[in-house]
């Protein structure tokens, strides 16, 4: 399945939203710290409600440790600045679907990591910001799972 990489995340809300799509998709959760909130965190637990048992969550203490945890692995950095659409990239298994904090995004250091294989983007309206982080997460690993075909999906 697919990596969702939360790096230094902000809002615990925001993260406890993305555990509930996690156990719902089968994607892997993975936050880089440092994270903008503990872990324990009411916020994040009423987010997350009862999933977070069925969700499976790595926390890194950095992204050189997020990287060779996942090995080598193909990774799209999602962020406003991008000129390729997420939908024009052919996902595959195990792809690393990486974000920013809210609410600034990936820094130009970050995106210039040669770890990344492709910077990438999701439509909006002009004159819009950006997206609220764990929507964001939700719209990409559906529509890699939909290219897979919702893969053991009811």
């Amino acid at each position: 399945m697919f990596k969702v990489m939360f790096y230094s995340p902000r809002i615990a809300p925001n993260t406890g939203n993305a555990i509930r799509t996690a156990a719902a998709t089968g994607a892997e959760l993975h936050l880089v710290e440092p994270l903008g909130f503990d872990l324990s965190e009411p916020k994040l637990r009423r987010a997350g409600l009862d999933y977070h048992d069925l969700a499976s969550v790595t926390v890194h203490v950095s992204l050189d440790d997020a990287w060779a945890a996942l090995g080598p692995r193909r990774i799209f950095a999602f962020t406003a600045h991008a000129t390729t659409v997420f939908t024009e990239v052919a996902y595959q298994a195990g792809d690393v679907l990486m974000f920013g904090p809210e609410p600034s995004g990936l820094d130009a250091q970050v995106l210039a990591d040669p770890h990344i294989t492709k910077q990438v983007r999701i439509p909006m309206l002009a004159g819009r910001r950006s997206l609220n982080l764990s929507n964001a997460a939700a719209i990409a690993v559906y529509e890699a799972w939909r290219q897979h075909g919702f893969r053991g999906a009811v």
